[in-house]
Order: C-alpha cells, then sequence, then structure tokens
C-alpha cells in the first residue's frame, strides 16, 4: 500500500544523488538512449539502470522501449507534479507555531 507521503517521498529522493542530477542534466536537451546516457557518466550499466528505475518511479523521467534499446526523457507532467509538492509543503501560513513560539517572522 502506498500513501501520498511515499509517493512523495519517491520524487523527492530522485534528487537525493549526484549521479541522478547528472541524469536529469543530460535529458535537459532531449530524449536519450541508456547508451548515450552511460557515455557521458562514468557507472556501470547496472548502476544506470538503478537509477533510471528511481527517476521513472518518481514520475520525472519516462521511457520507451524502440527494439531493444531504451529511451528516457523528462516528463513534464511529473516536473510539474514535484514543483507543485514543494510549494505546498514549504508554504507558509500566516500564523505559524514558530511566530507563536519564537517570535520569528
Amino acid at each position: 500500500m502506498t500513501t501520498k507521503y511515499s509517493d512523495n517521498a519517491k520524487i523527492f529522493k530522485a534528487f537525493c544523488d549526484e549521479s541522478r542530477f547528472n541524469i536529469l542534466e543530460s535529458l535537459q536537451t532531449g530524449e536519450k538512449c541508456a547508451c548515450v546516457l552511460l557515455e557521458n557518466l562514468h557507472i556501470s550499466q547496472s548502476t544506470l539502470s538503478h537509477h533510471m528505475k528511481i527517476l521513472v518511479e518518481s514520475g520525472i523521467v519516462e521511457s520507451r522501449k524502440e527494439g531493444k534499446w531504451t529511451y528516457y526523457f523528462i516528463c513534464d507532467s511529473g516536473v510539474t507534479t514535484a514543483k507543485m509538492i514543494l510549494d505546498k509543503i514549504t508554504k507558509v501560513h500566516s500564523t505559524s507555531k514558530c511566530e507563536e513560539i519564537y517570535k520569528c517572522k
């Protein structure tokens, strides 16, 4: 059973690794085959597969198969969802506990 918190955690887990940031940066210029991603990274194929699994499960990246090749691309709706979640969880309400207790503003 997944909850909204576990789904949200998957999104932010995707951003918690240098290699995944490197992969996302590479995908900014468009769809890439796994073999092309490997050329730009200094990791094994199995490590790339692990990172891509996390990115795809997060919804930030999608994949498509063409023959024996897998192509990856940044998913606009996944990015929008991540932005909305971040905005929602970091929104400061008018009177927060912090303001009440510590008089911070």
